[in-house]
């Protein structure tokens, strides 16, 4: 299934929809999730916590989505955080340099490329305005910090393009409040927030989006110094470095130097365990090793977690060796101490970066598991059990002969425990196939037996197949098919 089908599906199911979409005006770039989307959201980031911040025991916390100036100073997002655009000469209509000329050339320009080279590839190729034919005047600097007015005076503050500076400035208390000892995992779940030039294609690019952000800290000197290497030192992850991609084990990929230690190499094998739990083809999946170009300004080296969807190769994580960039700058700024104990000797932490963007990640699970069952005509969301909006539909066979009530009955009994869908309307084979569309993987059909004998029927979603079970069999069986891993 490709991307207009998902769209389809989050738009008639309840996944997710533009912003103020009933005015005009309404800016690009700005989506809300339904009932179904929240309830795979929060289901999928469920999962996040279990995989990643619980098994390495990290922090989590909740910082602010305002920033006052000086955190972004110290950041070199004010000076940095900018992508490369043009205006059109004749109708003053902008773009951003590096999509326009991909999208006409095929020619891929890294987007911290120097200013100079997208206007010679605009020259050469004789790129002109899309809308009127004109010419571009030279490119230029976009800085994409949101910028507001705090209080009265309009004190200038941001708000925050990733979630992580609260991280980094927050570290001291953490470390100190939290006995903290390295290497320390401190995640947080939240939104971001990005001026984009040509958002576009619904959650693939934002404005404002959801980001699930791991900031591990740690002794530079220590970076094969890990025992817990062990736990991933035979997972298999695919990376692809220039043109030659290469499927390895962690401690293949470590002894090859394709991943430069053991650290980074335990954090993209959790990274991979993670997202084949989510139902995505791992076959059509990969770790991409940025060139120098290609790399954020405050990364020493950078791996991206990349899928194939219809709409071409997607990024989902950025994976960032940080260095000690970042507690280094807001050190420096602050004049506030960074640096920590670590077997008595005092360090100045680096930072290894697995930032998510859950909102394609969202996208990359729906179209990898959306299918067409032509056989049965219906479509199909495998979702994984753990990870489906709804577990369980509760359907009366008819509104009649005490049926409806008895279906009340058990759906009161269960509808705390489980996301259950209550349903008494129309023709059950129709409502099966509501059900499957959203990747419900259940469905109990309560009939004239029930009355009789206490049992119900149960439908799986993928096979098809039915089975009667008593109601009392109902919480384990359920309990059993929905476990996370």
């Amino acid at each position: 299934m490709n991307y207009d089908n998902v769209m389809k599906l989050a738009l008639e199911r309840g996944f997710y929809f533009p912003s103020c979409e009933i005015y005009p005006d309404a800016q690009a770039g700005f989506w809300e999730y339904g009932p179904v989307g929240v309830s795979l959201k929060n289901k999928f980031l469920e999962l996040w916590r279990r995989e990643l911040v619980r098994r390495d025991r990290m922090l989590e916390i909740d910082g602010s989505q305002i920033m006052c100036k000086s955190v972004f100073e110290a950041s070199g997002h004010l000076a940095s955080f900018a992508d490369p655009i043009i205006k059109c000469k004749n109708c003053k209509s902008t773009f951003r340099a590096d999509k326009l000329i991909v999208d006409l050339t095929s020619i891929e320009v890294p987007e911290s490329a120097p200013l100079e080279e997208f206007d010679k590839i605009i020259i050469e190729k004789k790129i002109r305005c899309t809308k009127c034919s004109g010419e571009f005047d030279k490119a230029h600097k976009f800085n994409m910090m949101f910028k507001v007015g705090i209080g009265p005076e309009e004190e200038p503050a941001y708000l925050r393009p990733e979630t992580c500076q609260s991280i980094f400035v927050d570290f001291p208390r953490l470390f100190k409040t939290m006995r903290g000892k390295l290497p320390l995992g401190i995640a947080q779940i939240g939104k971001s927030f990005r001026n984009e030039i040509s958002p576009r294609q619904s959650l693939l690019r934002l404005r404002e989006f959801y980001q699930a952000e791991i900031e591990v800290f740690c002794n530079p000197k220590k970076l094969n110094e890990l025992e817990k290497f062990s736990e991933v030192k035979d997972t298999v992850i695919r990376i692809q470095v220039n043109d030659s991609q290469k499927t390895l084990t962690c401690t293949e990929a470590v002894e090859s130097g394709v991943i430069p230690n053991k650290f980074v190499a335990y954090y993209l094998g959790l990274l991979s365990e993670f997202y084949e739990k989510t139902g995505i083809d791992m076959k059509k999946s990969r770790f991409r090793k940025l060139s120098d170009k290609e790399k954020a300004f405050y990364a020493e080296i950078a791996f991206d977690f990349e899928v194939e969807t219809t709409t071409g190769w997607l990024e989902l994580v950025a994976c960032n060796y940080r260095s000690g960039y970042d507690l280094g700058g807001h050190s420096n700024k602050s004049k506030e101490k960074f640096e920590v104990l670590d077997d008595n000797e005092k360090v100045l932490p680096h930072v290894f970066e697995i930032s998510m963007g859950i909102d394609r990640s969202l996208y990359s699970i729906l179209e990898h598991n959306l299918r067409e069952d032509k056989e049965n005509d219906r479509i199909v969301l495998s979702l994984k059990p753990y990870l489906a909006p709804i577990h369980v539909g509760i359907l009366s066979l008819v509104k009649k002969d005490g049926l409806e009530e008895k279906t009340d009955e058990i759906y009161m009994k269960i509808k705390t425990k489980y996301d259950a869908f209550l349903d008494h309307s129309g023709a059950i084979g129709r409502r099966y196939r509501r059900l499957d569309e959203i990747g419900t993987p259940f469905a109990i059909t309560v009939d004239h037996q029930t009355l009789q004998d206490e049992t119900v029927t149960i439908r799986m979603r993928d096979q098809m197949s039915q089975n009667r079970i008593k109601i009392s069999e109902l919480d384990s069986v359920l309990s059993k098919e929905i476990a996370y891993p």
